[in-house]
């Protein structure tokens, strides 16, 4: 007699834990803008589905603690029963017995717990989530504190630093379903890349995407607007940050379009008039801001542009929504872009080489003595920069042991030098003879 309870309190947990697990899946699942419609019709239970949805990851655990509970407790007692009916009464041994109840549970698991209610939780995960949302409320009230201790427990027997909310809601199972997705062809495997991008901002910091203090192109804040406006078409850039003492004193940003409007209104302010008359005030960043909380910010602040500052207050580069936007969708190219070889030989002994060309090579390929180590530049763009004191930009040039080297194209949305033209000395003064 007292077997049989047993074997219907192992049936209720069963049913209780899955029940539970379906509701863990609607929640988990359930998407926030389609209860907000449901809100909109005036659902009751709508409400609280999306106070519900502000925490969902505590809510999450303490379904999952409570399915881990009854599924356990269902285990248990199969065992007991089992053991107590084939070995004490049948003569079986206990090892046998407990396979037994091992495979029973292993079976009834599965099925009971893992396939159905997962199913009916993400194919009715609207209509699971609204109905349990105050039963679930109800329970995190008073189990939400065991359930945070556990996590606790749990990060701190775990190495590595742990999840303050707990694993079981993580961006992995997403990660999951989204390849997934691509392997069953519902999407397109460059929008998989482009989801798992969107992942990985929050992990990304200005840092990684910004272009750096040697790549910057900045203009004093004492130059003409004439200047200004020079400056911008050569370099090809529409926003410049302006410096006053030095790079790390960036004290505003100019537009190139307020720059050509007060020209064309005013055509004697392009000589009277200074940068600093006309600079917008700059947005600052600090370098180890998450990419999403950037793009957030300089959403709200309606601005294109951050100069990003180091631990020390320095100037250590600055970023563009572009920038970011390059992270989600990949490299963004123009017009302009072309693909080239790292060398090109030219008639006359001259060469075209890629502005990333390593420094050692060069002085390989002219047979001139220049140590990258000595310089403490690797590339040939960073030997331009150094000899000139400034990031190079085309029409730039200098003149390196028997060679001129000139800035001479320009690719990508960033504007970079991508291209040098090599010349020996004296070709280059016969060219400019003739």
């Amino acid at each position: 007699m007292a077997s049989a309870w047993l074997i219907a309190l192992a049936i209720v947990l069963v049913i209780l834990a899955g029940l539970l697990v379906s509701a863990e899946t609607a929640v988990g699942r359930v998407s926030r803008s389609r209860i907000e419609e449901l809100r909109k019709e005036k659902q009751k239970s709508a409400d609280r589905l999306l106070v519900l949805l502000d925490d969902r990851a505590r809510y999450i655990n303490v379904l999952l603690f409570l399915s881990t509970l009854a599924t356990v407790a269902a285990t248990v007692i199969t065992g007991y029963v089992v053991v107590d009916i084939l070995a004490l009464g049948h003569q079986w041994t206990v090892g046998a017995a407990l396979l037994l109840a091992v495979a029973v549970m292993v079976v009834i698991s599965y099925v009971a717990l893992g396939v159905a209610p997962r199913t009916l939780g993400r194919q009715h995960a609207d209509r699971i989530a609204m109905a349990s949302s105050g039963v679930i409320r109800g329970l995190a009230a008073f189990l939400g504190p065991i359930t945070s201790l556990l996590i606790v427990l749990g990060n701190a027997l775990t190495p590595g630093k742990g999840y303050r909310e707990g694993p079981f809601a993580s961006q992995a199972e997403l990660r999951e379903l989204v390849d997934l997705a691509e392997a069953d062809d519902l999407i397109e495997d460059d929008e998989r890349q482009m989801i798992h991008s969107v992942f990985e901002l929050g992990d990304t910091h200005a840092r990684e995407v910004m272009v750096p203090r040697t790549e910057m192109v900045v203009i004093e804040r004492n130059k003409s607007l004439r200047q200004a406006v020079s400056l911008g078409l050569r370099s090809g850039f529409s926003r410049i940050p302006v410096i006053g003492e030095s790079a790390d004193d960036i004290v505003g940003v100019i537009y190139l379009k307020d720059l050509v409007r007060r020209s064309f209104d005013h055509r004697e302010a392009e000589e009277e008039e200074r940068v600093e008359s006309l600079m917008r005030e700059a947005f600052f960043v600090p370098d180890s801001k998450p990419v999403d909380e950037l793009l957030k910010d300089m959403q709200s602040a309606r601005v294109h542009l951050a100069i990003v500052v180091d631990e020390y207050g320095g100037t250590a580069g600055l970023v563009t929504i572009e920038d970011i936007l390059e992270e989600i969708v990949g490299e963004i190219a123009d017009e302009y872009d072309t693909e080239m070889p790292e060398v090109n030989e030219l008639p006359g002994g001259s060469y075209r080489i890629s502005s990333r060309m390593h420094i050692d090579d060069v002085a390989e390929l002219l047979s001139i003595e220049i140590d990258a180590d000595e310089e403490g530049i690797d590339t040939v763009l960073g030997l331009m920069a150094k000899r000139l004191g400034r990031v190079p930009i085309p029409g730039a040039s200098i003149t390196e042991d028997g060679f001129v080297f000139t800035a001479e194209s320009t690719g990508g949305r960033r504007n970079r030098v991508n291209a040098l033209r090599v010349d020996p000395v004296s070709s280059e003064i016969e060219s400019e003879v003739s």
